[in-house]
């Protein structure tokens, strides 16, 4: 109840008129407007310039093999594009506050994470997840965590565990992507980010939201950095808790 509360109190601050006007929704489901990453193909791959390093690892006692990559017999549906969800015109008019704050809100209670970030930030992103795409974050749950493992391939994020990898190797379907417009990067210094759960059973929203903020920390954050840099490129010397310590989480 008090979640529901906070949703309702935040989703009051965009008043109803000004989100039908920037966001295309239906009268008899207002999320219809935006496809759902729910479903993956089988038959079709992800592009990939490289497996995921040979000596990836140490790891292999993890479930890692020298030849895996991740989700390569999966790929997300296309997301629609930006204008079948938002009306591109008006929304040129407005502020990027005013555009961050509808974005965010929007997705409040629909089973989707809506975020944004600055464009430089972005335009890091991309440069790093090019040259380090992959990592493992742990995801605290109780006395314990779940730790989760990472493919960044903008405009795409892609999110599995570990244990489900281990499992199932290039089977292994994804929990959680998550997808970045640019179309406002150059005008208003905005890239809107939609995240989609997949398994909904896996993760929670709070979880995911969670999932995707603290990944890109690693990779925007220089110190944290280091750590996605020695996970793809000297694996042997990776640490795991090495994470737990920059999370401040205990090393069990």
């Amino acid at each position: 109840m008090q979640r529901l509360a906070s949703r309702i109190t935040v989703t009051a601050k965009v008043s109803s008129s000004l989100r039908t006007i920037i966001l295309k929704e239906t009268p008899s489901s207002s999320w219809l407007s935006i496809r759902c990453f729910s479903a993956f193909s089988s038959q079709q791959r992800v592009t990939e310039k490289e497996a995921i390093p040979g000596d990836l690892l140490k790891w292999g006692s993890l479930g890692f093999c020298r030849t895996s990559r991740f989700a390569s017999g999966f790929k997300p549906l296309e997301p629609k594009p930006l204008y079948s969800i938002m009306d591109l015109n008006r929304a040129k008019n407005r502020s990027p506050e005013d555009l961050a704050s509808i974005w965010d809100d929007y997705h409040l209670g629909r089973g989707h994470i809506g975020l944004t970030m600055k464009a430089k930030l972005y335009r890091l992103l991309e440069q790093r997840g090019s040259d380090c795409r992959y990592f493992v974050v742990p995801l605290w749950r109780g006395s314990g965590y779940t730790t989760m493992f990472g493919q960044v391939q903008l405009p795409y994020m892609l999110f599995t565990g570990l244990e489900d990898y281990k499992a199932r190797g290039t089977q292994a379907s994804p929990y959680f992507t998550a997808s970045f417009y640019t179309e406002f990067a150059e005008s208003k210094d905005l890239v809107l980010i939609r995240g989609d759960i997949v398994f909904t059973s896996k993760l929670t929203d709070e979880e995911a939201k969670w999932l995707l903020e603290t990944t890109q920390s690693f990779y925007l954050n220089d110190v944290r950095y280091k750590l996605v840099e020695c996970f793809n490129k000297e694996p042997r010397d990776f640490e795991f808790k090495d994470v737990l310590r920059a999370l401040d989480m205990p090393i069990l």
